[in-house]
């Protein structure tokens, strides 16, 4: 038993436990929203260079702030998932 059927015995009592199916479905709803968010900001980001090139670095930093906040989502959703 090596490989991926020990891996598969070892899952199958957390699959099986209606709490671990709820964390696990937390963490991707949290995950889809931070991926959401990231994209977001990102298109935001490349309008506003756009429209305006001289303001570059300050909407870098802007968006930098921006999506570590979307990705702390994904991090709350897999400490939900985890308890």
């Amino acid at each position: 038993m090596f490989g991926f059927e020990m891996i598969l015995a070892a899952a199958e009592p957390a699959v099986a436990s209606g709490l671990q199916f709820n964390g696990f479905f937390s963490l991707g709803l949290a995950g889809l929203g931070a991926g959401i968010g990231v994209g977001l900001v990102g298109m935001a980001a490349a309008q506003a260079v756009g429209r305006n090139p001289t303001a570059f670095g300050k909407i870098l930093t802007i968006g930098i702030i921006g999506m570590a906040l979307a990705e702390a989502i994904a991090i709350y959703g897999l400490l939900m998932a985890m308890k």
